[in-house]
């Protein structure tokens, strides 16, 4: 079974991952699962409440992570959040692909994930000025959405392009496949 691990932070951008999760659990070889700081419900910027399945101290050694996303939110800049960067550098390291969106960028920015590493975000100024310790300024590439290796980095307005990118990463549709998704949610059905 593939896993896709998808870490929480308090008031996370509900709708981020909202385009990709239902094109992967509706796979039988996924499935999704939910990290937080513990396994406390944990409310969306949408007023949601989601039930953690992980606190991060006990993700199973045993399962094979194929996704790890970290949506945007408004509380990134909460420390409490360091806790995890081991997950994030054990998935990196390992060749896992590794997607953040909006203030998720902005959390990897700020511990030094993206100081080597291509990468787009909410701006280069935003990065900036949100994330003290960011040192990727010349590896920066202003994109909605962008592939580098196994990571995958989009800006808060790019949810949809988002989503793409990560299909065209693991592989799971054809390309005329992916483009037809990609014209439905982002033109319509005109």
């Amino acid at each position: 079974m593939n896993t896709v691990l998808i870490l929480l932070s308090d008031s996370f951008a509900d709708w981020e991952a909202a385009y990709i999760c239902p094109e992967l659990n509706k796979l039988e070889d996924y499935e999704i699962k939910t990290v937080s700081l513990t396994k406390d419900p944990v409310a969306t910027m949408g007023g949601l409440k989601v039930i953690p399945d992980y606190d991060i101290s006990n993700i199973p050694n045993d399962i094979n992570i194929k996704l790890l996303i970290i949506p945007g939110g408004l509380s990134w800049h909460n420390t409490d959040y360091d806790k995890y960067c081991d997950i994030i550098k054990y998935c990196l390291e390992n060749n896992i692909l590794t997607a953040a969106i909006c203030n998720g960028v902005t959390f990897l920015a700020n511990h030094g994930f993206l100081d080597n590493r291509r990468h787009t975000g909410n701006t280069v100024e935003y990065l900036k000025q949100n994330a003290p310790e960011y040192k990727g300024e010349t590896e920066y590439v202003d994109s909605q959405s962008f592939i580098f290796e196994n990571l995958i980095t989009a800006n808060g307005s790019a949810a949809v392009e988002f989503s793409r990118d990560i299909l065209q990463k693991l592989d799971i549709y054809s390309q005329k496949e992916i483009d037809e998704w990609f014209k439905i949610f982002k033109i319509g059905y005109l």
